[in-house]
């Protein structure tokens, strides 16, 4: 829950991931393993993201009444096709080059 809140901290100051990075003084796929939860972060690491963030480490900590949101976000990839759209787009194309 941590790394979900310092995404949404990130993201309303409007820095990038490898500004929160260098800023704070840790790699950016520390940083994308932090937002995502796959690696823990360090408390006194807690006290330089806050710093970044201009805010406290309190507000790094979600409490129930605060929940954060973080919203998966596929890097632009398209939505997989179906073979069915598969096999008209290949007919079509078939047809055109007759």
């Amino acid at each position: 829950m941590v790394g979900a809140r310092i995404r949404q901290l990130r993201l309303e100051e409007g820095l990038s991931q490898e500004s929160l990075a260098l800023e704070s003084g840790l790699s950016r796929n520390m940083i994308i393993g932090i937002e995502w939860g796959k690696k823990s972060v360090a408390y006194e690491r807690l006290w330089d993201i806050a710093s970044v963030l201009g805010c406290n480490v309190a507000d790094l900590l979600v409490t129930a009444d605060r929940p954060a949101v973080s919203i998966p976000y596929r890097g632009g990839r398209r939505a997989m096709q179906s073979t069915v759209d598969r096999e008209t787009r290949n007919s079509r194309s078939g047809e055109a080059g007759s």
